[in-house]
């Protein structure tokens, strides 16, 4: 049944792909020089966001890799801190998050932005604003970092104490389901990720009071990054640019068949709702990775971060510590639209 599975995930995105002609031999330059790893290890990670890692199995083929490796996120979905720790070799992850790993001295490098805003904060009715959050209960349907990182940047934005000033509602224990404890009114919001907001609405709870999506100036800067494992980039150059161009790739894939990536999400079991998974596709701006400029992205979180006294450093220590952009420049001039 896996060898079925696989064949069949196999063949949906090289179809989707070709049809976009990005399925190919990779006509790198001769300076490019030679793969020195055919061995990669990404999240298998069960979230719609991360769609471009999801169907750039068949991209990384063609870029030589034959090793292919995907890790379990485990329940705590510490993306950026595990790579930190060479357990995996390339993640998405929310640029605040990845913020906060490079401050605490993960040994990650941030190579380029993916897609734009994805988060939606949900609220009761009588709540209009973030500002309007102070003393109240925020739901995050997971323990992981990365939503509360999101939540704590905004909420510095406008002027709250994310520490003193929001109570914070998570699933660390089973027994506790934020998005249901929103939906019979026993917390005030809930920081949704696709695809949470498509269910709220769906069942018409609450109403969106920020949207990362169209909301400025969040969704002027990248939400999701591609970071990989420094040691890593260090080590195989030309394996971290391959890697980096078939996740780009893929992410075209998206902005440009968004119904037959929904579909590929579906026959490959990562979702039952098509429809959810292409509202997704056709909301999330995964079409910004040539306009928007990552090194922005890093400085205006880190700022938001350093504001909330989350972040010891700089953000230009930060940019320093935990950016490369030499593959991304390489490959704008090569991925020309």
């Amino acid at each position: 049944m896996e060898m079925v599975q696989t064949r069949r995930r196999f063949l949906t995105t090289r179809s989707l792909a070709g049809a976009c002609g990005l399925v190919r031999a990779p006509r790198a330059p001769a300076a490019e020089g030679v793969l020195e790893t055919s061995t990669v290890r990404v999240f298998e990670i069960p979230r719609h966001l991360r769609r471009p890692q999801y169907v750039a199995e068949d991209l990384l083929r063609a870029e030589g890799f034959t090793d292919i490796r995907y890790v379990d996120a485990g329940p705590s979905l510490e993306f950026s801190a595990k790579v930190g720790r060479g357990e995996v070799d390339f993640t998405l992850d929310f640029a605040a998050q990845l913020v906060g790993t490079i401050d605490a001295g993960g040994a990650v490098t941030v190579l380029g932005g993916v897609h734009g805003g994805c988060w939606e904060l949900f609220a009761k009715d009588e709540i209009h604003s973030v500002t309007d959050l102070k003393g109240k209960t925020i739901g995050i349907e997971t323990a992981r970092e990365n939503p509360r990182a999101f939540l704590v940047a905004m909420a510095a934005h406008v002027g709250l104490d994310p520490k003193q000033d929001i109570q914070w509602v998570t699933s660390t224990d089973p027994s506790v389901q934020p998005l249901e404890l929103f939906a019979k009114g026993k917390i005030d919001a809930f920081l949704a990720i696709p695809p949470e907001p498509q269910e709220l609405r769906t069942r018409r709870i609450g109403h969106v009071i920020f949207s990362g999506i169209v909301d400025r100036p969040w969704s002027q800067y990248f939400c999701c990054m591609l970071a990989g494992n420094r040691e890593y980039v260090r080590k195989y150059p030309v394996a971290t640019k391959r890697v980096l161009r078939a996740i780009l790739k893929a992410t075209d894939l998206c902005a440009a068949e968004p119904k037959g990536v929904a579909q590929s999400l579906v026959d490959r079991g990562f979702t039952t709702r098509y429809d959810y998974a292409l509202e997704t596709l056709r909301e999330v701006p995964y079409d910004k990775w040539r306009e928007y400029d990552p090194e922005d992205s890093i400085r205006f979180y880190a700022l938001r971060l350093h504001e909330a006294g989350m972040i010891k450093a700089s953000p230009q220590k930060i940019i320093a510590d935990g950016a490369d952009w030499r593959f991304l420049d390489e490959l704008k001039r090569e991925l020309k639209a």
